[in-house]
């Protein structure tokens, strides 16, 4: 959109056109000391509480105060098949079919699990590659499946670098590494959407690439789920997994989410560990039964699930379900095509915006490098009242979230800014 301009009424005319407007009052925003609400800009790191949660969970408390175990058959949602309420909604969110998607777990729990299936290393094949900044926790996972296999945690992994004084990744370069190493390599792993940078990749392509080489393909999609189309299903991706805090707004800590392709749904051949709650749902409760896999993603699940995360999930997919993922990546775009707006405006001698300004290759996470600046201008925009995020080495990250922030967020915040560097 070219049609950006300067000044507060610009924003609050387009706040008032706005057709998603109305949702911010349907969350909590977080208060100052002075009790003003506070301009909150992670929403890549914990999604705000939306207001109709607490009625889920209460739900679900008063129907264990009143029933106790009776609740897995009698509540008014069902413990027994919870997880159910929730594959449809997320599905779309993600791209997927239902029956490719469950929630279960947390993020690096599962990407555990998955590697189990889909990480099969032999002695001529037993590498990995990821991108050179991935998330710590999926460097460290991968890391440790290499040992686990027996292989050196160095001498099998393979990183995705950027080039020489840049900062996003190239697919030329995937390409090459692929071209002189893809017989070696077992599995592509790679975040959805940088965490740093906010790049998000073509999934399709890294895919298809990774298949071309005979490559198993997953994604952490842990800063996409919410943020972005993922088309996971059309992807042709083997796995992903993401967490449910962060966009998805399900509170801290709580429950991530798998998607396993369709392709792979009824394949007792996949190596994996199991329990009760991947058993055929008819004979589950048959103690005595020998294991029968469920096909699709809930094939992977082991436990049966902890029913208030559940219920916060729930309370936001509501949400999402209600505007959908066309109107929410509309008004992200425009709002974070608003933000790298005003930040250059303040002088690109000034402010250097690190993510893609392509707005099909991020999310609403823009990651600014302020010249000569270090965490000391994090700590003063935190006490001006923004919320937002420090990146070592001199990385500040805000994700206009289009659920409940507004173009007057953006402008206020780089009013703050403005204020802080001039002074």
């Amino acid at each position: 959109m070219s049609s950006y301009k300067l000044g507060l009424d610009f924003a609050l005319q387009q706040d008032q056109n706005d057709e998603l407007k109305s949702y911010k009052k349907q969350f909590h925003i977080p208060k100052n000391p002075e009790g003003k609400e506070v301009i909150y800009m992670t929403g890549n790191s914990l999604g705000l509480q939306p207001k109709q949660t607490k009625t889920y969970v209460d739900q679900e408390l008063q129907d264990w105060a009143n029933l106790g175990v009776e609740g897995h058959v009698h509540a008014k949602n069902p413990w027994l098949s919870y997880h159910e309420f929730l594959n449809e909604s997320m599905a779309k969110i993600v791209g997927a079919k239902p029956m490719e998607v469950v929630v279960m777990n947390t993020l690096t729990a599962n990407l555990h699990f998955m590697m189990v299936s889909f990480y099969q290393p032999t002695k001529r094949r037993f590498k990995i590659l990821i991108e050179s900044d991935a998330f710590p926790s999926d460097k460290y996972a991968v890391e440790s499946q290499l040992r686990h296999h027996g292989f050196d945690d160095k001498a099998g992994l393979i990183l995705w670098n950027p080039r020489k004084n840049k900062e996003l990744l190239n697919y030329d370069d995937l390409e090459s590494i692929l071209e002189t190493q893809g017989n070696k390599i077992a599995l592509i792993l790679i975040g959805g959407v940088n965490y740093y940078t906010g790049q998000f990749f073509d999934l399709k392509r890294i895919t298809q690439l990774g298949h071309k080489y005979g490559c198993l393909v997953g994604f952490d999609c842990a800063h996409g789920a919410g943020n972005v189309k993922l088309n996971l299903h059309d992807s042709g991706a083997d796995f992903a997994v993401w967490c449910t805090y962060k966009y998805l707004n399900s509170g801290p800590g709580s429950l991530g989410g798998c998607f396993v392709h369709k392709r792979h749904a009824y394949r007792k051949d996949l190596n994996r560990f199991t329990g009760w709650w991947s058993h055929n749902k008819q004979t589950r409760f048959n103690m005595r039964k020998e294991f029968d896999q469920l096909p699709g993603a809930e094939g992977w699940q082991l436990s049966n699930p902890p029913i208030l995360s559940m219920a916060a999930i729930r309370a936001s997919l509501d949400v999402f379900n209600e505007v959908g993922m066309e109107k929410l990546t509309k008004k992200s775009k425009k709002l974070t095509g608003y933000f790298e707006f005003l930040l250059k405006a303040l002088g690109e001698d000034v402010i250097r915006i690190i993510t893609p300004e392509n707005p099909e290759e991020r999310g609403c996470q823009l990651s600014i490098q302020v010249k000569n600046a270090d965490k000391t201008l994090h700590r003063k925009l935190t006490e001006s009242g923004v919320i937002s995020d420090w990146r070592e080495p001199d990385v500040i990250r805000c994700a206009p979230t289009p659920f409940y922030n507004s173009f007057e967020d953006v402008y206020r915040l780089v009013e703050k800014l403005k204020t802080i560097l001039n002074a």
